[in-house]
């Protein structure tokens, strides 16, 4: 069986490289070949810039069992892939996004007929576009489309959090250890769902070269779900200390963090404030194997573990500190002044 990914170096899509490499598939990635120690042994590599111009050789007439685009995020993208692989692979799987489904959500569990609305976040929006290309190319052209949703999902130094900056996740950790505050939007009682790579792989691959996928769109997540809340208490113990946890409402954050240059609207109100719950019943019929075994809190520790082993993951982001001190002494004033005013 014969595979091709557009990326494959990836958080998600090296996860699934290195699963399809150990089980047969013969795989070819392309890429810019800037992060080669994340190709598996015996992986074929193309070096290119799909966005640009594309190698007058490229793929050589070859045909795939499977091609997945794992760096799509236009529509132009998906025009090029339907003019490059048509009639070039049996299947073609396009990397959406579950933060495509309806915000704000109207029930739960969320299922693949959730309906597709976002009007917080460009992103998902240009997903939504990708999507409904895609399936009017295989209503018209008969193009092999499977469409896979993920929801955030981490691996190494990446590790779920409510709020981040530049620098992923270490200024919060020095924050922790200095016995500091540390902002949690909403009022900590969200659920969210993260997912560690490796459990997504097995879903993917399972999908890869799947017959009874052809046509459909399935997110691939775990069925856990914790509170924000949870979840940095979980963080707060990795470092053996209480969590001193300020709540902070979602959509402040957002207008407040355009003045710091952050642009948190999607993040927030258009994903992280919202409780999500997936139904994973359509991932479990067509790959009955695929069953997450990496709890997040097990996965937030592993992650801490690697950023604690890797001096090149803890970088300061003193942007981000300062953002959220500016935050936190707003709130305060905002306390501050209501209380006197009641007086």
């Amino acid at each position: 069986m014969k595979a091709l990914f557009i990326g494959g170096t990836g958080l998600i899509s090296s996860a699934c490289a290195r699963l399809a490499a150990a089980r047969g598939w013969e795989l070819t990635v392309v890429n810019r070949g800037t992060k080669p120690e994340r190709v598996p042994e015996g992986v074929r590599v193309i070096t290119a810039n799909v966005r640009g111009e594309l190698p007058a050789d490229f793929l050589c007439g070859e045909h795939f069992d499977a091609v997945a685009d794992f760096i799509a995020y236009f529509k132009e993208d998906i025009e090029r892939d339907i003019r490059l692989f048509s009639g070039r692979t049996d299947q073609f799987l396009f990397i959406s996004s579950a933060s495509a489904y309806q915000k704000p959500i109207a029930a739960l569990p969320i299922t693949e007929s959730t309906p597709l609305i976002n009007p917080y976040w460009n992103y998902s929006r240009w997903k939504i576009e990708c999507e409904a290309r895609l399936m009017q190319a295989m209503r018209e052209e008969g193009f092999p489309v499977t469409i896979v949703r993920p929801s955030q999902t981490y691996s190494g130094e990446k590790i779920p959090l409510g709020l981040k900056g530049d620098n992923g996740a270490w200024q919060t950790i020095l924050r922790l250890r200095e016995g500091r505050r540390i902002i949690i939007p909403g009022d900590g009682t969200a659920l969210w769902t993260s997912t560690h790579a490796d459990d997504f792989a097995e879903g993917f691959v399972g999908l890869m070269g799947n017959p009874r996928a052809l046509g459909a769109a399935v997110h691939i997540t775990t069925d856990e779900a914790l509170t924000w809340d949870q979840i940095y208490t979980v963080l707060a113990a990795t470092q053996n200390v209480p969590l001193h946890g300020v709540h902070m409402a979602s959509d402040f954050i957002s207008e407040c963090g355009r003045s710091a240059g952050y642009e948190l609207e999607g993040p927030q109100q258009g994903d992280k404030t919202a409780n999500v719950m997936f139904d994973n019943s359509r991932i479990r019929s067509l790959v009955p194997t695929f069953r997450p075994k990496i709890s997040m809190a097990e996965g937030i520790r592993r992650g801490v573990q690697y950023i604690e082993a890797h001096p090149e993951c803890q970088v300061p982001d003193p942007k981000f500190d300062a953002f959220c001190e500016r935050l936190l002494a707003a709130h305060d004033a905002a306390l501050k002044a209501f209380r006197s005013s009641v007086l």
